[in-house]
């Protein structure tokens, strides 16, 4: 490909934290103009949030503003504005996360962008969609987690409602827009028209959340969920529990422990009993006998007892690493994988061979490790560099705009870049 496929398209990048950014890094990565616009001698938080290394742009921001340029303006101005306004008229895509009616109060409400630009493509993130109660509240990854129902069903029955370490409400809303910021892009394409593309937190953890709205639909109409640790000698309420480690989509699984597990609490795999496996599995455990007898041959039999066989499954485990344990079990097509550390993930020579981990140079901190895309073309390699600097290349936007130099050493001395 002699030019990587979102080359050409131009990109106002008007978000903050995590959400927008990562919707914003991903364009970039795949060739777009991303232009992140940022307040003078601030810019976005996370740029100072949780710093490793002083006055240095904390590893928060570098993870998610690679291959973008930074215009640090205050938009406030009326020189600002004109900035803004002569952005906007050549943009293709303009992304804000912002809190709600950020962008009306700045004058730049999806109206008086559209009349702009009637190409452009307004994407915006919010907390709750606008016919939500909760419309007006400001919303943080976990607070989306909640809402959403990721937290309800996450965790063990006898505890809390529990966080994922994964990024649902955050990185997973910024991919859902992207969807749609391509798809409106697709749709202009045939109708030569912009639109504006909305996506709720809430909402987007909720589509992650689809087979747990599937087994409440289920347990409504039977009382119980024979696939949850709880049957068949628990109890249901009338909600969906938490289930623990156990599998969602029907095949019994479970975090097991492997040798190591004394001093290092990432010691473990995780097994699944795949119904249409499990000849092979109870010959991959040293359970032949299994395979025939009634107790264990069938899913119906074994759920009763499902914690005992885990029990069993274990103690074949306790001379093995979960490496050798998975290398055993792959050659039986058991269902398996190593609960890997973040610092395993990486220092992971796979993950770096193909890019899903990558070390990229920075001005400041030198070479940095952050992710690459978790997307991979037959005909496309995204390239990923460094984040910008702070303002590092306004002065470069502004001579495209058109601005002399007298003009931007003027917006300079008056604070406005």
């Amino acid at each position: 490909m002699s030019q990587p496929p979102l080359s050409g398209i131009k990109v106002i990048d008007f978000t903050g934290v995590q959400a927008g950014p990562a919707c914003t890094q991903m364009m970039a990565w795949f060739g777009a103009d991303v232009l992140k616009v940022e307040r003078v001698g601030v810019g976005d938080v996370t740029r100072r949030q949780l710093r490793d290394i002083p006055d240095v742009d904390a590893l928060y921001f570098t993870q998610l503003n690679s291959n973008k340029r930074s215009l640090a303006i205050d938009t406030k101005t009326t020189e600002g504005k004109e900035v803004m306004e002569k952005l906007i008229r050549d943009a293709d895509v303009l992304v804000e996360n912002f809190a709600p009616g950020a962008m009306d109060r700045m004058g730049l409400g999806w109206k008086h962008l559209h009349e702009l630009n009637p190409r452009l493509i307004f994407g915006s993130v919010k907390g709750f969609n606008d016919d939500s109660p909760w419309s007006d509240l400001k919303v943080y990854d976990n607070v989306a987690q909640c809402a959403g129902g990721a937290a309800s069903t996450t965790g063990f029955w006898d505890g809390p409602p529990t966080i994922s370490g994964a990024a649902l409400g955050d990185s997973n809303t910024g991919m859902h827009l992207l969807i749609g910021i391509l798809t409106a892009l697709m749709a202009r394409q045939k109708t030569g028209v912009g639109q504006k593309v909305s996506v709720s937190m809430q909402d987007a953890v909720l589509n992650l959340c689809r087979v747990k709205l599937r087994d409440q639909l289920r347990l409504e109409r039977v009382g119980y969920l024979e696939e949850y640790p709880q049957y068949p000698n628990g109890t249901f309420g009338d909600t969906v529990p938490r289930g623990g480690n156990a599998g969602g989509g029907g095949q019994p699984g479970w975090v097991l422990k492997c040798k190591g597990a004394d001093t290092d609490p990432n010691a473990y795999i995780y097994f699944t009993i795949q119904e249409q496996n499990w000849a092979r599995t109870c010959e991959a455990i040293a359970r032949p006998e299994w395979v025939d007898d009634p107790a264990y041959a069938t899913a119906e039999a074994r759920q009763p007892h499902i914690f005992e066989i885990f029990d069993e499954i274990e103690n074949w485990l306790a001379d093995k690493t979960k490496y050798e344990a998975v290398d055993i079990l792959r050659r039986y097509e058991v269902p398996t994988a190593p609960v890997m550390s973040m610092k395993e993930i990486a220092y992971d020579p796979a993950l770096r061979a193909s890019g899903s981990i990558v070390e990229v140079a920075h001005k400041q901190r030198g070479t940095y490790l952050t992710v690459g895309s978790p997307v991979k073309f037959s005909d496309f390699t995204p390239q990923i560099t460094g984040s910008p600097l702070l303002g590092e290349h306004t002065d470069d936007v502004l001579t495209e705009l058109g601005y002399n130099p007298e003009a931007i050493a003027d917006m300079h001395a008056k604070g406005v870049v």
